[in-house]
């Protein structure tokens, strides 16, 4: 005799969150998340701009950061190659654009000044591509001596490259002056838009926008085109490759991937952005000197890197803006502790060390970083 069985109906009906309702809500609710993101970034410096210019710099300075952050990313996160001569790319672009845009060496090369009287005055589109390719020239000459370096020895390498840059500007004033020395270069040529000076004040109607707030919006439309550019690289082969070589650079080499090109683009592309922020940061101060690129600037975007999450870019924009954010806003905390002990408490000294301790904290609660991939998250758990 056959068993008659029922299934009750609530057993099959589909799970929630895999039914089409589900995913499309998901998928809703995730591009309204980020146009709600996209409307604050464009409203942010339009709602510091009351607080002082100073905060407005803040976040244009934290947008060059999150762009230098991106591109050591390559190098470090995808690729596996630690790089701590980093901030030599980001020096590259900032002396191209001083060079190109100043009238410096119209002042020093006759046969340039006949050619230019008033000074190079090149346009920023030209110094920007220009200040990508030649750091990204250099990154492959870097990368070319240390192809069969990893690790501590490849570390060392790269410091000295950094360190070779920067006494190199530092020395290049004397007998044949190319970079000022020690004195910097300036004033630097302001971006231009269709009859738009950034450097100057724009009043629309009545509405005043300061200058650092013009030059929030150009930093912040190439650093979405720079996260377009990493992710679509990311989920590329090349991307793949770079994450083989990461994980086991034998077994790469043996599944027919050539490590040596591989390598050689990752510097190449990595120092192409530090070449970017470069150029990007000389615009924007007017004025470049060898201290604005010591080895502390590289220690600083690695640990931007490794805070945030290594090879994940929300976790490495994460990173940036944190460091960026966390020592002005901790000066405006420390300040008072200094006033209140008659200036016995050194409130540069005490920022240094709360940011110190807060990163030694957010290492030995989460190794992998603050937002890490994926994959690297469940580790964690």
């Amino acid at each position: 005799m056959p068993i008659a069985t029922s299934i009750p109906a609530a057993t099959s009906a589909p799970l929630p969150g895999r039914s089409r309702e589900g995913k499309n809500f998901m998928h809703a609710h995730g591009k309204a998340s980020k146009y709600i993101l996209f409307a604050a970034l464009l409203l942010l410096p339009l709602c510091l701009q009351p607080f002082g210019a100073n905060w407005v710099r803040i976040a244009d300075t934290a947008l060059l950061y999150v762009m230098m952050a991106l591109g050591l990313n390559i190098v470090v996160g995808y690729a596996g190659l630690l790089d701590l001569g980093y901030v030599a790319f980001y020096a590259v672009g900032a002396y191209i654009v001083a060079l190109l845009t100043s009238s410096h060496l119209s002042d020093h090369f006759s046969w340039i000044a006949t050619l230019f009287p008033a000074g190079l005055d090149t346009p920023w589109w030209i110094t920007l591509p220009v200040g990508a390719l030649l750091a990204g020239f250099l990154g492959v000459l870097l990368g070319a001596p240390t192809l069969k370096l990893r690790g501590d020895y490849l570390a060392i390498v790269t410091l000295g490259f950094g360190e070779i840059v920067r006494i190199l500007i530092n020395n290049l004033g004397h007998p044949i002056n190319v970079t000022n020395g020690a004195r910097g270069l300036g004033p630097i040529g302001s971006v231009h838009f269709f009859g738009l000076d950034l450097g100057q004040r724009l009043f629309i109607g009545g509405y005043e926008i300061a200058s650092v707030t013009l030059y929030y919006y150009l930093f912040l439309v190439l650093t979405l085109l720079a996260v377009v550019f990493c992710y679509r690289l990311q989920d590329s082969r090349i991307g793949r490759a770079w994450m083989a070589i990461r994980d086991d650079a034998v077994a790469a080499e043996a599944m027919g991937i050539n490590t040596r090109n591989m390598k050689l683009l990752a510097f190449g592309l990595g120092a192409s952005l530090g070449g970017v922020s470069g150029v990007l940061f000389g615009t924007f101060q007017g004025f470049v000197s060898p201290e604005a690129f010591s080895l502390n600037e590289s220690v600083l975007v690695v640990a931007m890197v490794v805070l945030g999450g290594i090879g994940h870019i929300p976790g490495v924009i994460l990173g940036a803006v944190m460091l960026t954010v966390l020592p002005e806003g901790l000066r405006y905390l420390v300040g008072p502790l200094q006033t209140l002990t008659d200036g016995r408490l050194d409130a540069g000294i005490v920022r240094q060390q709360v940011i110190a301790l807060a990163m030694i904290g957010v290492m030995l609660l989460r190794p992998r970083g603050l937002w890490p991939a994926p994959e690297h998250g469940k580790s964690l758990r």
